[in-house]
């Protein structure tokens, strides 16, 4: 797990924008067009520049992100996006691309429920009926490529609210009280079971979250048959679980209640609950690294593409 999240973070495509922006500045103050036709029509940093004038409009949805999600969300739409990334493609081109995969689909179909979603957020473009990904769609294709069962695992058409907590768990556990501080307390439930079901999430058993500590009281004075000593003595400094000290001791989880209630009665033992957390698996934490870097994308991008704009208005 920790190469391909080093991948996913090291990825190459992520570049300097602030570098790449002067660069692309510089080409135009040294290109020497023979007529602004040529510079519109051939000039790569011109059309660069175009795309992430575009983009920004797109980008200033507030709904942006989560419409780009559940466009992503889609196994069709990642193999058309995958194929326009390496070169132009007709509708047609499209179609007979699919049936490779053995999916068929009619043009209009091909055109309505998959290139106009990714044209929509930015990640297709045309030009005289071809079809191919901007360099913003480049940039996610290749971080997606890290995790091809991105499609799979997240609800399409949702709220995101299942991006929004794989995320926020990448720091570390949370308790249901506070992931109901980060999404609907109505839903919480809801969300957590779904994400649970396809093995993103995971939390211990319940009996796990009960620990048994020794109270300060001095065991000296009071008599212990053998199985109780032995109870006693497993018994850490930093708590234990009633299934791990069963395990431990190799006694049963019958026997080992039996025990520890014994001992609770002579106050040589006290319970401590710790409220249920929330953790990320290891699938979990790859996918939540995905999204996370599909938003530091979007950041740059949209960051990138204002100081575009400002460059044209200090031109």
């Amino acid at each position: 797990m920790g190469n391909v999240l080093s991948s996913i973070r090291n990825s190459e495509h992520k570049k300097d924008l602030t570098g790449m922006l002067r660069s692309l500045d510089a080409e135009c103050r040294n290109c020497a067009p023979t007529s602004p036709l040529e510079c519109i029509t051939r000039c790569q940093v011109y059309k660069l520049k175009n795309e992430l004038r575009k983009l920004r409009e797109t980008m200033d949805n507030p709904n942006y992100i989560k419409e780009l999600f559940n466009v992503l969300k889609n196994q069709t739409r990642l193999h058309i996006l995958k194929a326009i990334v390496n070169g132009r493609y007709s509708v047609s081109q499209l179609q007979q691309e699919l049936k490779k995969t053995g999916h068929s689909h009619s043009q209009d179909t091909i055109n309505e429920e998959y290139l106009q979603p990714l044209m929509a957020v930015g990640l297709a473009t045309e030009s005289r009926d071809e079809y191919y990904a901007t360099t913003f769609g480049g940039r996610l294709t290749n971080l997606l490529g890290a995790f091809p069962e991105f499609a799979e695992m997240l609800p399409s058409h949702s709220e995101c609210y299942e991006e929004t907590l794989l995320r926020a768990l990448l720091s570390g556990p949370k308790t249901f009280e506070e992931i109901e501080s980060l999404i609907s307390s109505k839903i919480a439930s809801r969300i957590l079971k779904r994400l649970r079901s396809v093995g993103l999430i995971e939390t211990p058993e319940e009996r796990d979250y009960i620990f048994f500590f020794k109270s300060k009281r001095d065991p000296g004075k009071e008599t212990f048959t053998d199985t109780e000593r032995k109870i006693y003595d497993t018994i850490s400094t930093e708590g234990i679980s009633a299934g791990k000290l069963a395990k431990e001791t190799k006694l049963s989880m019958r026997r080992t209640y039996k025990y520890l209630r014994g001992l609770k009665g002579k106050k040589l033992v006290f319970i401590r609950r710790t409220p249920k957390a929330y953790g990320l698996t290891c699938k979990g934490e790859m996918l939540a690294s995905v999204l996370n870097e599909l938003q530091q994308i979007v950041d740059e991008t949209w960051s990138f593409s204002q100081q575009v704009i400002n460059s044209n208005d200090n031109a």
